[in-house]
């Protein structure tokens, strides 16, 4: 089966798309012919990616989105439908960490990692699923959770709580959504090498850090592809609720 093949014309809106995984998962979906809506709220990086979509063929179109404001959420759906017609498909990228132990937390950015990765996320799935059920329209949510969801490590207290938190989210939610035809499903990866942590493990704690991973290396941002693309399309029409892990059986390690 050809999982690209069945998002080709597919509306697919995408948050935190102004780089990192957001920005790959743009390209992914443009390269397998779907209509893209990036979303952020960096408009010069959006506006690189659009171009750089277009120039290869893709249909793309950036909305302006702080995914903590409610009317900012509204405004980037009706903006998104405007230029290119119903959302088929949500994927909830945006997620931020504050790195620090938790005596060390100050209030306010712990306020901020779960504003944006929970509260941020609700919101997103909260417009996408109004505006399905009143279109009756069905539509899909595929909520970027991560294995620090499931088991901790230092120095990331919010953001470990808030993916915890999205993860049993979009359990609720599918629970709720079904009978509208709203599937909701979760991504889980794990530690995917990326420019921002590159340095990291290079450093003798990062090469320990990968030597606990079973299959003893990091993920590349194009080990998602297959799970992700499952997610967004029929090929997995009587999933909801679930939570893909992909993170190399990182969460199988020893304790």
């Amino acid at each position: 089966m050809d999982l690209g093949a069945l998002v080709s014309n597919k509306h697919v809106f995408i948050t935190g798309a102004s780089g990192g995984l957001g920005a790959h998962f743009a390209r992914l979906y443009a390269s397998c012919g779907a209509v893209v809506t990036v979303a952020a709220r960096n408009a010069g990086k959006l506006a690189e990616l659009v171009a750089e979509l277009q120039a290869k063929g893709g249909r793309a179109h950036a909305v302006s989105l702080d995914v903590t404001s409610e009317e900012s959420v509204a405004q980037a759906f009706a903006a998104a439908e405007a230029a290119q017609g119903p959302v088929d498909v949500v994927v909830n990228n945006a997620g931020i960490s504050r790195p620090a132990l938790a005596m060390d937390l100050s209030a306010a950015d712990f306020d901020e990692v779960v504003n944006t990765n929970l509260r941020g996320a609700w919101l997103v799935c909260a417009e996408a699923g109004r505006r399905w059920r009143d279109a009756e329209h069905g539509g899909v949510i595929v909520n970027i959770a991560s294995i620090t969801g499931y088991r901790v490590a230092q120095a990331i207290l919010p953001y470990a709580a808030s993916k915890a938190a999205v993860i049993h989210m979009t359990k609720a939610l599918a629970l709720e959504w079904a009978r509208h035809g709203i599937r909701v499903n979760a991504l889980a990866p794990g530690y995917i090498l990326t420019d921002l942590n590159r340095d990291f493990f290079e450093t003798e704690p990062g090469k320990a850090m990968i030597r606990r991973v079973p299959m003893r290396r990091l993920g590349k941002e194009a080990d998602l592809d297959g799970a992700i693309l499952l997610l967004s399309t029929d090929a997995s029409s009587w999933m909801t609720g679930e939570v893909i892990t992909v993170d190399g059986g990182h969460l199988e390690s020893p304790l």
